[in-house]
């Protein structure tokens, strides 16, 4: 009977273990958005880079599942992913997401066909226009909702640039450095024919979000934060940057 009650003993550890490792393990949802998120480097990209290690200073392992951006943002907030590496704040997604410390900036701008006069100078100089824009992507209420000029919703900024070279939309909108690498590895020849306004349309801080749905969603988020406080402060989060060219 003790020898039961050992071998019961040793079974309840080995699955206490087990289950204790599957909690470390971190399922992350993107679409391809390089460099932050780009499925053909070997890193994945600048955001995965710095998310992977503060997880790991925190002893979690992180896996990438690629998918379109909407079904990304869905599948956390139901909690079928634990986390978006790069999410930017808007007013929506703070009912439904918890988010990290910001880790990134992001300076979105128009994108204009070569030529094209146009300067950005706050929503009352887009009247009458017609922006490309990408389905699920955070735009902020007053752009959504301003009704002086129309938005033209695809899945993906390249099918934007597209329609805008061929006059079909007037603008699009993406971070400069995130557009210039799509379409350098998209269609090259489309860089010549447009360019980005001067003046940004917003600054956008990145983030770690978890689905408030998650029960996870708390604890993941704090070991991000405590995490990217450790690689800031050890060197590691400057060296990933200075990889990028930042």
């Amino acid at each position: 009977m003790k020898r039961i009650f050992i071998l019961v003993g040793i079974l309840m550890l080995i699955f206490s273990s087990s289950a204790f490792a599957a909690n470390k393990n971190i399922v992350a949802a993107a679409d391809p958005w390089p460099p932050f998120i780009n499925p053909e480097n070997s890193k994945q990209g600048l955001s995965m880079e710095i998310v992977r290690a503060a997880y790991e200073t925190q002893g979690y392992k992180v896996t990438l599942e690629i998918v379109p951006w909407a079904r990304a943002e869905s599948g956390v907030k139901e909690g079928i992913y634990d986390i978006l590496p790069n999410t930017w704040k808007t007013d929506a997604r703070k009912k439904t997401l918890q988010y990290s410390n910001p880790y990134a900036t992001n300076q979105v701008k128009f994108i204009k066909r070569t030529g094209d006069s146009f300067e950005y100078d706050g929503l009352k100089s887009l009247s009458g226009k017609t922006v490309g824009t990408v389905k699920g992507y955070g735009y902020g209420d007053a752009f959504m909702n301003d009704g002086g000029f129309q938005r033209e919703e695809t899945s993906n900024l390249i099918t934007n640039i597209k329609k805008l070279v061929n006059d079909r939309v007037d603008l699009a909108l993406e971070d400069e450095i995130v557009a210039k690498a799509i379409i350098t590895k998209e269609d090259s020849s489309l860089l010549d024919k447009i360019v980005f306004t001067n003046n940004a349309f917003s600054s956008n801080d990145l983030y770690v979000t978890s689905g408030l749905k998650n029960p996870r969603h708390k604890e993941l988020i704090d070991a991000f934060n405590k995490g990217l406080k450790e690689i800031k402060s050890n060197g590691t989060y400057k060296k990933i940057l200075e990889g990028y060219g930042m």
